[in-house]
């Protein structure tokens, strides 16, 4: 119901866009959200969007390069990432919640996930 895409391959200081189309779900019942998952590491909260745009939270490792927003009209979720760095090397999953009153970052909260997309950063 989650389809991320758009990862790929790119050097030190370029950047990227995630997609994540939605499909089968009613989009604006849900936050949703970007996680990701590096190498040896635990899955992380990355930024989080309520179902109206009106509420954008961030982890403070993304803060000022990443930049989340959605289509509503086109029930698909983005994720705008500048100025990448070998510490964003991870596989990135969307996500959705639909406890839409608060804007949460915590994994187990979310409902549905995609299957993830791999970025790499090069050095």
């Amino acid at each position: 119901q989650l389809q991320a895409s758009g990862g790929g391959l790119v050097q030190a200081g370029g950047s990227l866009r995630l997609s994540c189309a939605a499909s089968g779900l009613s989009f604006t019942r849900y936050n949703m959200a970007w996680f990701r998952q590096g190498p040896g590491k635990e899955r992380e909260f990355v930024a989080v969007i309520n179902w109206s745009a009106t509420i954008i939270r961030y982890a403070d490792s993304v803060k000022g390069r990443f930049t989340i927003s959605r289509d509503n009209a086109k029930n698909t979720l983005y994720l705008q990432m500048n100025s990448l760095n070998a510490e964003d090397t991870a596989v990135y999953y969307c996500a959705a919640d639909q406890q839409v009153t608060v804007s949460r970052f915590v994994a187990e909260y979310y409902d549905y996930w995609g299957q993830g997309t791999q970025v790499t950063v090069s050095s």
